[in-house]
């Protein structure tokens, strides 16, 4: 399309030449003459320079940088977000119900619904319009997949688990499995299930990642708020309650009847316990173990900073020195 199609279409101002053909998007070094690209700070005006893009978008102030056609956004990092669906390559699952596919005659198939091969949809479950609902993919008994939302190949959504409106669901997930809970008994020796009679409740235009797990609860709902965003190989345990358009990275696992407000960003292989509380607009920085309630927004970290491998080994030798140390210090005070 024309740059000023894309103009037009995102309602961007534009200056030089928009009648270049765009026929996709890449980054500074590696565009070609027919691709947009984006300067997302003024530190990389560098490799504007050299870039071969056929356009650019970049901030109103930063216009000056290049003579090459370009688009002027105040945040050029969301009207990429925004430009990069027009050159979208993943292919639309069209509306057609695989002959494979295994349908329980109580389930509810809205309109424009497509099921791929080898897809099971048990008892119950309500799949409404315009879901799609990808290759060897497991729907159980009474769960619910709402409007347009897609379920990519191989996802197990256990029974009465409801998925919103709007989603993403990334294969290999897992929805609704077992919460972790036992108790040991002493009389014979082993561990008793405890039964996991609640379920996991997702709100609308949520994403979940390849291979993240979302356990259901023994004493209330796993539930996910509207907007949330969560990576791949994400642990949420029973019960635990995650609130609107928080964002959480890969690797991260959190235990049961943990609560987590919203507009929170938790990064990768962060570490949470169980039955703690986190309030809204908290960031919690990558491999955190947060081991304690966090009642104020604000930005946390634990662990220590990367360090050469020699000074950590001596720094692990003064770690262990620490609590005698601490002990003299007291000693010392109480004296004087």
């Amino acid at each position: 399309m024309k740059l000023s199609d894309i103009a037009e279409q995102f309602q961007l101002e534009s200056l030089g030449n928009t009648d270049v053909e765009i026929t996709g998007i890449a980054g500074l070094e590696g565009a070609s003459e027919h691709q947009l690209s984006f300067l997302f700070s003024p530190n990389y005006c560098d490799l504007l320079v050299d870039s071969q893009a056929g356009a650019v978008v970049l901030r109103p102030e930063d216009a000056a940088l290049t003579d090459k056609p370009r688009l002027l956004s105040a945040n050029p990092r969301m009207a990429w977000a925004r430009i990069a669906s027009l050159f979208d390559p993943a292919p639309l699952a069209m509306p057609v119900i695989a002959p494979s596919a295994v349908i329980s005659d109580t389930a509810s198939i809205g309109q424009g619904v497509a099921i791929g091969a080898g897809a099971v949809i048990r008892s119950g479950a309500r799949i409404e319009d315009g879901a799609h609902i990808g290759a060897g993919c497991y729907i159980g008994e009474s769960a619910k997949i709402g409007k347009n939302s897609r379920i990519k190949p191989n996802v197990v959504v256990y029974h009465d688990v409801q998925v919103g409106e709007s989603c993403i669901v990334h294969a290999n997930a897992v929805l609704g499995a077992d919460g972790f809970g036992f108790e040991f008994d002493a009389d014979t020796g082993d561990y008793i299930k405890i039964p996991q009679v609640f379920s996991v409740i997702v709100g609308d235009n949520v994403e979940i990642g390849a291979g993240t797990t979302i356990d259901r609860g023994a004493l209330n709902h796993t539930t996910i708020g509207n907007g949330c965003k969560l990576d791949n190989q994400v642990q949420v345990g029973h019960g635990t309650s995650i609130d609107h358009h928080t964002v959480i990275s890969g690797c991260t696992a959190i235990a049961g009847s943990t609560r987590i407000g919203s507009y929170c960003l938790i990064g990768g292989a962060v570490g949470i316990v169980d039955n703690i509380e986190i309030v809204d607009r908290v960031e919690i920085t990558a491999m955190t173990l947060v081991s304690q309630s966090i009642l104020e927004p604000g930005r946390y970290s634990s662990g220590t900073g990367l360090m050469p491998g020699y000074e950590w080994k001596r720094s692990v030798v003064g770690f262990r020195k620490l609590d005698n140390i601490l002990k003299r210090i007291k000693r010392l005070e109480s004296d004087q």
